[in-house]
């Protein structure tokens, strides 16, 4: 019945890639050419005195995923979410091997999404990091964990330089169940890395409170 209702729906509602327009058989779909431009999983390079013990980049910012998320984080369009869906798992085969450690029902990693301050999140209706990620882990078997909190309000970070950036995530962080992160190793889930200021300072928290080890994976990027 519910292969009937879809097909229903794609006859009334052709479906269209988010990033070009052309038709696409199935909603939440890119054409080839699309997918391909923005699909480039890869490990970022990390400065050597980083609490971050690895980062990586699913995709390319720039490569057409910076409209989606804008959709999505801006505007407030949860029609972009079935992307995301597909965007991840063609992913999948591109995983390195440690991430797919790491991702495994059972590996001991906490999965803990980048919060947002409660004023943003309830203004926004959702945080993103969360949302983006959540029925890909769902359909592996994992969830997320609300291992931080964001404490206080901070500016908008595309207006600020790095070293302005830094200063504003100054302690913007506190952990919301103490002890939870015990010894775990922790991977932080987010929308985009630009600089890496609010993963590093969530990973310093993290690092602080007795995290093993911390890594952060994200959708875009167009760092290296």
């Amino acid at each position: 019945m519910l292969n009937v209702c879809q097909a229903l729906l794609d006859f009334i509602f052709p479906s269209h890639c988010p990033l070009c327009g052309a038709y696409v058989e199935t909603q939440g779909g890119f054409c080839p050419e699309c997918l391909a431009g923005a699909l480039d999983v890869r490990p970022l390079a990390l400065p050597p005195d980083s609490p971050l013990a690895g980062a990586w980049a699913l995709g390319r910012y720039r490569g057409g995923l910076a409209a989606l998320i804008k959709r999505l984080k801006y505007k407030g369009q949860r029609s972009a979410l079935p992307y995301f869906h597909t965007f991840l798992e063609a992913c999948e085969n591109k995983l390195p091997q440690e991430l797919r450690s790491i991702l495994a029902p059972g590996s001991g990693w906490l999965l803990v999404p980048v919060p947002l301050h409660r004023d943003k999140e309830k203004q926004r209706g959702f945080n993103q990091a969360e949302l983006i990620f959540h029925d890909w882990l769902a359909a592996r078997g994992l969830s997320t964990q609300p291992l931080l909190r964001r404490c206080r309000p901070t500016r908008p970070m595309y207006e600020l330089s790095a070293g302005e950036r830094r200063q504003n995530l100054k302690d913007a962080f506190v952990l919301a169940d103490e002890g939870a992160a015990g010894k775990s190793g922790i991977l932080l889930l987010d929308d985009i890395i630009t600089t890496g200021s609010t993963l590093s300072e969530c990973a310093r928290v993290l690092r602080k409170a007795g995290a093993a080890r911390v890594e952060a994976l994200v959708i875009a990027s167009d760092k290296e």
